[in-house]
């Protein structure tokens, strides 16, 4: 009995230090991590994150969730339709993602629907919803969820965040916020998905 309770305290061990890494290198590349996010409390959280109206496309995560029903009785100006057209006005954006990196603090999004994209770069802030069972330490771990994205959906897109949308580009002056969001929030969410393919 011994041998499985240390070896079930050594693989939590394991997971807290994976998830202790991701949220450093994710606040040092400027995103603001909420650990042990509520299902309860996440509606009211994302509220408190949004000044104006919130791009909610749909995704599996989010209608676990359910997400509009939660922000709605939050009184949140809700874009869960008509995307293009309302985009442009939008503050918050939110989305799930398929997996995240620890080494880097990058989140990855299946974003081939439009919804997605346009949830995750136009909005001047963007708020991701993260199991933390889907925290992997490095890219060489990644290697097996790639291939099997490439073996489901041959042509798809895969977006890579680490912290707000940044830039150089401009005389050589850094810049936040020229190619997508000034603000990335990351809620952990735990019993969500631990499948890296469901968003």
């Amino acid at each position: 009995m011994k041998p499985l309770i240390g070896l079930t305290s050594e693989v939590e061990m394991d997971e807290k230090r994976l998830i202790d890494r991701f949220c450093e290198a994710a606040a040092q590349a400027g995103a603001e991590v909420r650990r042990e996010v509520g299902r309860e409390e996440l509606p009211g959280l994302l509220a408190g994150l949004a000044q104006g109206p919130v791009l909610l496309p749909a995704f599996a995560g989010g209608e676990k969730l359910q997400l509009t029903a939660g922000l709605r009785r939050q009184g949140i100006d809700l874009v869960d339709s008509d995307f293009r057209r309302r985009a442009a006005e939008v503050d918050l954006g939110i989305t799930g993602a398929n997996f995240a990196i620890a080494d880097t603090g990058t989140l990855v999004l299946e974003s081939t629907p439009e919804p997605i994209r346009l949830a995750s770069m136009l909005p001047e802030r963007h708020a991701v919803i993260l199991d933390p069972r889907k925290i992997l330490p490095d890219m060489a771990a990644a290697t097996g969820v790639l291939r099997r994205f490439c073996e489901k959906l041959p042509r798809h897109y895969l977006a890579y965040v680490t912290g707000p949308s940044r830039t150089a580009d401009i005389e050589r002056v850094l810049t936040i916020g020229v190619h997508g969001p000034k603000a990335l929030f990351i809620l952990l969410v735990e019993g969500i998905s631990d499948d890296p393919l469901e968003m």
